[in-house]
């Protein structure tokens, strides 16, 4: 199956290997699009499976993954779980033009850009429809958020789209969400959702929110595969005299979109990069970046900084629970770039971008 955009993609770059090589693309970055209206009620097709990178995994597949019962680490990879970094502090107090993004664990930030208080794929339950309870506890307690401005949401798989999280923001949040899954938010009585396909915009406080394609697919239930998107999320801010740009991968495999995303939106700050759940690869590998697939994504996006998640919470995958960490530094290091550009967060650690004016 293809993926549908709106402009030819770049080349599909080959899995890297020995070590990232720095992608350069000469091409211009197209116009952005005029916002969508915030709340819009829209119209979508029945399914996205037309945008699928790569076919689902069929009955074989299935099997072969019961027959090697490569669910989970063995006793050796689960050793780890005390030396997981858990390091939970106040978050930094929000400045004019700076970025502050602080590791709540997995794929959830509480991402602090241009007045606004977002939070990424926030899930603070301490399970998981099919998984062990949390191996690290949420890095922020509910209570002490700032108010919260936004949420993006990046597909509905459960460790993405928490319902019991969720339940918890007041109805007015804004919502920012893939094409189609509006109405799963309305129908619990949110009031201020905004459903975008890739590549369209909404704007929140002089914050634009872009939702940009993924290598993944989308399923919550029996009967409802790819009858929503999947993709990642560019926060602009928009006011500020040099805008920042914060990348949210969401859950995503290795692929072309990363030189295309990094085409359309140049001078990202900082990339927020899934390094977990990759094990083994002949199941996961279309869609969930291992760390040296997600160091490359780095470099194709031509981003500034990158920080590690999607690891290090829950225990999803077959690969040892510590090795996401030490295979991303070391694929880090290989690339040669400036180690201080790394932000492998302890769960519950912030760190700010500075505004332009100060650094």
């Amino acid at each position: 199956m293809s993926d549908r955009t709106d402009a030819a993609p770049a080349p599909a770059p080959a899995a890297p290997s020995a070590g990232p090589v720095r992608q350069t693309v000469a091409r211009p970055a197209p116009c952005p699009s005029a916002p969508r209206p915030l709340g819009e009620h829209r119209r979508w097709p029945r399914s996205f499976a037309d945008r699928l990178t790569t076919p689902l995994p069929g009955v074989r597949a299935f099997a072969r993954l019961a027959r090697e019962g490569a669910f989970r680490p063995g006793p050796e990879g689960l050793r780890g779980i005390p030396d997981l970094p858990y390091e939970p502090g106040p978050m930094p107090a929000a400045a004019a033009g700076a970025v502050s993004v602080t590791w709540a664990g997995h794929a959830s930030w509480v991402l602090r850009t241009g007045g606004l208080t977002v939070l990424t794929d926030p899930v603070w339950s301490r399970r998981i429809l099919g998984t062990p309870s949390r191996m690290t506890p949420v890095g922020v307690r509910w209570e002490d958020l700032p108010p919260v401005d936004a949420v993006v949401i990046s597909h509905n798989h459960y460790d993405h789209l928490d319902a019991p999280t969720l339940r918890r923001l007041p109805r007015d949040t804004a919502l920012f969400a893939p094409a189609g899954l509006a109405g799963w938010f309305r129908r619990r009585g949110f009031t201020r959702v905004t459903d975008l396909d890739w590549w369209e915009s909404a704007e929140l406080g002089g914050v634009r929110f872009e939702f940009v394609p993924a290598h993944h697919w989308s399923k919550r239930s029996l009967t409802d595969t790819c009858r929503s998107l999947w993709g990642g999320w560019i926060l602009t801010d928009t006011l500020s005299p040099v805008p920042r740009k914060v990348y949210f991968a969401g859950d995503t495999g290795y692929g072309r979109w990363f030189r295309e995303i990094g085409r359309r939106h140049p001078g990202i700050d900082l990339a927020l990069l899934p390094v977990g759940a990759y094990a083994p690869r002949w199941w996961l590998g279309d869609v969930h970046a291992d760390p040296e697939e997600a160091v490359q994504a780095c470099l194709d996006l031509g981003a500034r900084r990158m920080a590690p998640m999607h690891w290090g919470a829950f225990v999803l995958s077959a690969e040892p629970v510590m090795e996401p960490l030490h295979r991303t530094r070391a694929a880090w290091s290989r690339s040669g770039l400036p180690r201080e550009d790394l932000w492998d967060l302890p769960v519950g650690a912030s760190r700010t971008l500075p505004s332009p004016d100060t650094a």
